[in-house]
């Protein structure tokens, strides 16, 4: 009779365990010198589970660590994303080691239509890189990028997935051609009126080497993102037909990927109003916005109600402002997103102050947002306006 490996699981248990206490030991680490030993230890540790595909360990230690002890855990996530995004390699010719970083380039875009993620031909993707490498990358940098223009929901996830392209990307670009991506049962993307799109490579230096243009003595990150609005927005128009959009800057794929779920609740609204604008003639002066807190177990998310002034009982647009790293009920989330729809030209804005559930369509599946009277509704626009999604990513 066949018998269960129990030992693979006693295994398992121990990495766990070992993990847990190493990035307990880091968080409470009082000096460098502490520090880097944990490290090392630690480090050590999660590319042995990572060559192993032991993904599992990790991420049921980052849940415990979440509970238990959020110092640990951010240590403990710091370290991971660390060896997925980034590594040394030797060239064979003159022995020299260099540093290679997976990074990330979110464009906000918002549209009518369906907002494209597509495959990037030769000749836009040279153009791309080109303007990277000057705007956004230190001299000495050599770059290679995928050949796709990512949804958020097209994006590798897994720690293994994640470390696997970067380490496709570096065979690229030691032979100095850019990444083919396989699309064969990539996700379709969710059409929103307003989402990000991603540029996804990896940039390589000399060891100890300036990685972005603001490294350098005579750079910063406000002229390199504003060098690269103005001289690569061009090349992300055939990208993006009918569409409005928005360049972020560059950056670790992980923190990138961060910053744009941040920057993309602001650019939602924005869209929002933008589009009751130009679809339906609503002047911003003529909206009112109701904001309401929408709980599960705990604040979730806010959610915007967007419609005419007179409609009390109505919403035309939608917006989710979802909750991110430590904001909590304590955050001034409400003033951001008031002070977001004033910058847009909008007055008439109602803060609900009572706890409202998460509550979405029974048909579709699609959130339901607050009008003046406290009421959750579907969004829906006239119907003499254009058929469009009525929720916001």
């Amino acid at each position: 009779m066949k018998r269960s490996r129990f030992g693979a699981r006693d295994r398992s248990s121990r990495d766990a365990a070992e993990l847990q206490r190493l990035a307990v030991g880091l968080s409470e680490s009082d000096c460098r010198l502490e520090d880097i030993f944990w490290e090392s230890r630690l480090v050590h540790l999660v590319q042995t589970l990572l060559q192993n595909g032991a993904e599992e360990e990790i991420n049921t230690t980052l849940d415990r660590l979440y509970e238990s002890n959020p110092q640990a855990c951010d240590e403990l996530a710091n370290v991971v994303e660390a060896q997925v995004e980034s590594c040394t390699l030797e060239t064979s010719g003159n022995k020299q080691r260099h540093d290679a970083l997976l990074f990330a380039v979110p464009i906000l875009a918002w549209s009518r239509y369906a907002i494209p993620a597509a495959r990037i031909n030769a000749a836009h993707l040279a153009a791309l890189k080109v303007q990277l490498g000057a705007h956004m990358f230190s001299r000495e940098a050599r770059l290679a990028l995928v050949d796709y223009f990512f949804g958020p929901d097209q994006l590798p996830r897994s720690y293994c997935d994640i470390r696997g392209l970067l380490e496709a990307l570096c065979e690229q670009a030691a032979k100095e051609q850019d990444l083919s991506l396989d699309t064969q049962g990539l996700p379709e993307t969710t059409r929103f009126l307003s989402d990000v799109r991603y540029l996804i490579g990896v940039v390589i230096v000399p060891q100890g080497a300036p990685v972005f243009r603001w490294h350098e003595a005579d750079g910063s990150r406000a002229a390199s993102l504003a060098a690269w609005e103005k001289q690569g927005s061009p090349n992300l128009a055939p990208l993006l037909t009918g569409c409005a959009y928005q360049p972020l800057s560059a950056g670790a794929y992980h923190a990138a990927c961060r910053h744009a779920d941040r920057a993309a609740r602001a650019y939602a609204i924005k869209a929002s109003v933008a589009f009751l604008q130009t679809t339906l003639g609503l002047m911003p002066e003529e909206i009112r916005a109701v904001i309401a807190p929408c709980y599960d177990q705990r604040l979730e998310e806010y959610r915007i109600g967007l419609a005419p002034r007179d409609h009390d009982n109505q919403v035309y647009h939608g917006v989710s402002w979802a909750l991110l790293g430590e904001e909590d009920e304590h955050s001034d989330i409400p003033g951001q997103i008031d002070a977001v729809l004033r910058d847009c030209g909008v007055k008439d804005i109602v803060s609900l102050d009572h706890r409202m559930p998460m509550e979405f369509c029974d048909d579709c599946g699609a959130p339901l947002f607050p009008t003046v009277d406290g009421e959750l509704v579907h969004a829906e626009i006239p119907e003499q306006a254009d058929a469009m999604p009525t929720t916001l990513h």
